[in-house]
């Protein structure tokens, strides 16, 4: 079949509903637009061709004023939604144009307009919809290297805003944008060339919409929202008066549910950087990037899906207040200890509806039957969660409490107008309740009992005419009839109107039975109306109870939280950790939460560390592969973050000085759609740690300097070292991995520096991996005996051997780097170029002894110049590690 293009063709010679289509979609031109005719949604043109591949539909044509049709496809209205689901949750932007006229009371074309439009940011139902996480939308101005963000939920209401401008912004914004996670990213002309954007791409595969920069102006913000004009002209309004007008442009309603927009500086929580987020596994494994395995899947003991949503916002955003955290610990340990509370209140919350996202959809207009019915069925539960909460003692569990709404006469309400078994769909009818309106009952009774009416009546005018054969029928054109045949034409009753006459009978009509008639005809179709007219009336009241609604949920989240963080500690044996702002970090017999969890009980062999800013603040771990060096660094900034969201930990005992930034370097991974290699991309990491990190940072870092020669690895590891293990530059507490075993020689040189080692044991020529964390380092790396376990064939362990011995007994690259104890960095400096300048200053000295004409000296002469070059001998071969003492002889 031959379909029109569009491009082609003069837009005048359309059909007029051709034309009123493309008007329509002029207006929303990144969108598929779904144009409602009668009973289908139908897509035309180049939305026709995507939505059919897309959703597997047919492709018709539809004639539209020229010879080729318009390629076209559509689906039911009444079924729509789990396609328009499909479509925005693959990526795309759907427009739902509707007729706003009934098309037979029109005049001409039907009116119709957009009237909502969804996109992968601003969805709040469906079935790929996950509640226990929140499903953000972020706006980004960029201007100069300085960035605005802001980010919402339209489901739930969050909505908040910040500015990157100090340290490496680019970096930060991603880092931001990356702990969204966002659906849908909304950004200035400017953003797209910007730097920040490629690092983004890295991270996420996300839907970008770019906006005119005039919705990112000043005027824009003060429009959309209602702040003062100290705050209009900053980065993070713009992008915020960005959203907000993009969010009310697609939704076409205000968004009353929204909270006030919160500014915050991303210095008031722990810092946690894409990479971190990744390599500790936070909400989601590394490799699959599935919640089973992550540490919000170890911990989450939430009942309700608010609660859960609020556990992994705090896991990405850990607090670095200490009060803040007290105040979350005091509560969770009042929990902990009440056990009847915690167990009743766990009860009561179990099958809680979702209070936050039914305010967003009582606000944005998309609430159903059901949906109230879940409201209803979540406020009855608010007194008994009440009554239970009585007895807590902690202030800021109590003040939560005092938070809660119970709403009793919203919840009556509800329970009298809302059908129990009220449809999905408010215009299958049926949702409000018998007995709450009487012409709701009325109409109801005509629409189900007319037939009977019909009979009823019939029967009787039978009886009192004495017709025997009287009977009622109907068409379309008279409606309701009596017929009467010739033979009994005399014993019509008086009130019988003639309405038609026939060749073998007369029609007549009744008063009675006109009535009847307009009451069934037309009773269904008032009762949808008037159900619907009802229902809208209780949305309206329930905009009334919003804010209130929305303080109960928030509430109810966060009791949840701290309940299920109870719950954890009481169940899985886990500590109060004692927090303060010394720097020190010891925990004594330390769990991995998550490993803990996977493995058979008691199993998991637990470990401590001992770490202060002084000196002990950098260790330097070694020991073979699989032993458990990683596992046992993710352990401890996995217990820091849990310390910090206010949880217990899993440890016999724990104190943790604040720790502001958490920072991993783990693992190796090219970065092929960048062109940069395992090492390059390892050297960036490590460079925007030195960058952001500080004083009260944590740093895990493994095998650095791996992807690179030996020498070169081994001269990057030792400079890192330096650089943070010295105050004067770092100064952080950090745990180092490495198989370079000659760094271990730096503790002993190196203020602050210490060695640990991850035990192994040897039985019968094999290794037993002990996983315990012990002193001193270690020389070994039984990386032959790693191979084997691992089921490298026996030919290629056996040729190891023999290797490893030859080279061995020839010293052929297996002599050790000696770290002398007179090493320092120079001037401060780090001392990985240490090499290079001494080997300048040996060919200085070459030079000068080139330079030199023996003939012209005198005896004094050239033993004044021996003198001088013995001495600069005697200085460079003490700065190559030498004792220098061979030039005196």
């Amino acid at each position: 079949m031959n379909y029109l293009n569009l491009a082609e063709i003069e837009r005048g010679k359309l059909t007029p509903m051709m034309q009123q289509y493309l008007e329509q979609k002029d207006l929303w031109p990144d969108c598929l637009l779904f144009f409602r005719l009668g009973d289908f949604y139908e897509l035309f043109f180049d939305d026709a061709l995507t939505a059919s591949r897309e959703l597997e539909l047919v492709l018709t044509g539809r004639d539209c004023g020229f010879s080729e049709r318009a390629p076209m496809c559509g689906v039911p209205y009444h079924a729509a939604e789990s396609y328009i689901n499909r479509l925005v949750g693959r990526g795309y932007k759907v427009a739902i144009c509707e007729q706003m006229e009934d098309p037979a009371a029109a005049k001409g074309i039907v009116r119709r307009e957009v009237i909502r439009v969804l996109t992968p940011g601003t969805q709040i139902d469906g079935a790929s919809y996950d509640e226990k996480r929140n499903h953000y939308i972020v706006a980004v101005y960029a201007e100069g290297g300085y960035y605005g963000l802001a980010a919402a939920d339209l489901a739930t209401g969050i909505f908040e805003a910040t500015e990157l401008i100090v340290g490496l912004p680019h970096h930060r914004l991603a880092d931001e944008i990356v702990r969204y996670n966002p659906a849908e990213i909304v950004c200035n002309p400017g953003f797209i060339t910007d730097k920040a954007y490629d690092l983004l791409t890295e991270h996420l595969n996300v839907t970008l919409t770019e906006l005119p920069a005039v919705e990112f102006t000043a005027a824009a913000a003060r429009r959309n929202l209602a702040i003062g004009a100290d705050y209009e002209h900053d980065l993070k309004s713009r992008a915020a008066g960005a959203l907000m007008g993009y969010l009310t442009d697609t939704q076409n309603t205000a968004i009353a549910h929204i909270e006030p927009l919160r500014f915050y500086t991303i210095e008031t929580a722990m810092g946690i950087d894409a990479n971190a987020r990744r390599h500790l596994e936070l909400t989601e494994t590394f490799r699959d990037r599935t919640r089973k395995g992550s540490l919000l899947w170890a911990v989450d003991r939430t009942r309700t899906a608010p609660g859960a949503r609020l556990l992994r916002r705090w896991l990405e955003q850990p607090l670095i207040d200490l009060p803040q955290i007290r105040e979350r610990q005091t509560a969770v340990t009042e929990f902990k200890e009440r056990f009847i509370v915690r167990q009743e209140l766990r009860e009561t919350l179990q099958g809680l509806n979702d209070l936050e996202r039914l305010g967003g959809k009582i606000a944005l207009g998309s609430v159903n039957g059901r949906d109230l019915l879940a409201l209803g069925a979540t406020l009855a539960k608010i007194p008994a969660i009440l009554q239970v909460l009585k007895p807590l003692e902690a202030e800021y569990a109590r003040a939560l409490a005092e938070q809660i709404n119970p709403e009793i006469e919203l919840a009556d309400l509800l329970e009298r107008a809302i059908d129990p078994e009220a449809p999905l769909a408010i215009k299958e009818g049926g949702v409000i309740r018998a007995g709450f309106n009487p012409d709701v009952d009325r109409l109801r009774s005509a629409a189900a009992d007319g037939k009977d009416w019909i009979v009823a009546l019939e029967t009787r005018e039978r009886e009192q005419s004495g017709i025997r054969n009287l009977k009622i029928g109907y068409n379309r054109v008279f409606g309701f009839y009596f017929e009467v045949t010739k033979s009994n034409l005399a014993q019509v009753p008086e009130h019988f109107i003639r309405k038609q006459t026939l060749a073998n009978s007369e029609r007549y009509l009744t008063e009675e039975l006109k009535n009847m008639e307009d009451t069934i005809l037309g009773a269904e179709q008032k009762l949808l109306n008037l159900e619907h007219e009802i229902f809208n009336e209780i949305r309206e009241q329930l905009l009334t109870y919003l804010p209130s609604l929305q303080q109960s949920a928030r509430a109810l989240a966060v009791l949840d939280t701290l309940a299920g963080l109870a719950e954890l500690a009481d169940r899985e044996n886990y500590c109060c950790p004692e927090l303060d702002y010394t720097g020190d970090l010891a925990i004594e017999a330390g769990r991995h939460p998550v490993l803990e969890k996977s493995m058979p009980a008691g199993s998991f062999v637990p470990n401590d560390i001992e770490m202060n800013l002084d000196e002990r603040r950098f260790m330097i771990l070694t020991g073979p592969n699989m032993a458990g060096k990683s596992t046992y660094m993710r352990q401890v900034a996995l217990i820091v973050i849990l310390a910090q969201i206010g949880s217990y930990v899993p440890a016999i005992t724990a104190r943790i000085g604040i720790v502001d930034k958490v920072f991993t370097r783990i693992g190796a991974s090219d970065d092929l759609s960048s062109g940069q290699s395992t090492f390059m991309v390892e050297m960036n990491e490590v460079a925007q740690i030195l960058h952001e990190a500080t004083p009260r940072s944590l740093l895990i870092l493994d095998e650095i300097g791996r992807g690179t020669s030996t020498y070169d690895g081994l001269s990057i590891a030792w400079a890192v070292i330096e650089y943070i293990a010295d105050r004067r530059s770092l100064g952080a507490r950090s745990l180092f991995a490495t198989h370079y075993h000659e760094l271990t020689d730096l503790a002993a040189i190196m203020h602050g520096v210490f060695n640990s080692h991850v035990a192994v044991e040897e039985r019968d020529n094999e290794i037993v991996f002990l996983h315990r964390i012990e002193p001193e380092g270690t020389d070994e790396s039984y990386g032959i005996e790693v191979a084997r376990l691992a089921g490298v064939p026996t030919g290629i362990i056996t040729r190891a051997q023999e290797l490893l011995e030859q080279l061995e007994n020839e010293h052929v690259g297996r002599e050790r780097l000696k770290i002398r104890r007179n090493a320092r960095p120079m001037n401060g400096q780090l001392d990985l170029f240490s090499s290079a300048i001494a080997s300048q200053e040996q060919e200085d000295l070459l030079a000068r002894l080139a330079a030199t004409e023996t003939t012209r000296l005198t005896p004094l002469d050239a033993l004044n110049l021996l003198h001088e070059l013995a001495q600069k001998a005697r200085q460079l071969d003490t700065a190559k590690g030498g004792s220098g003492e061979g030039y005196n002889q």
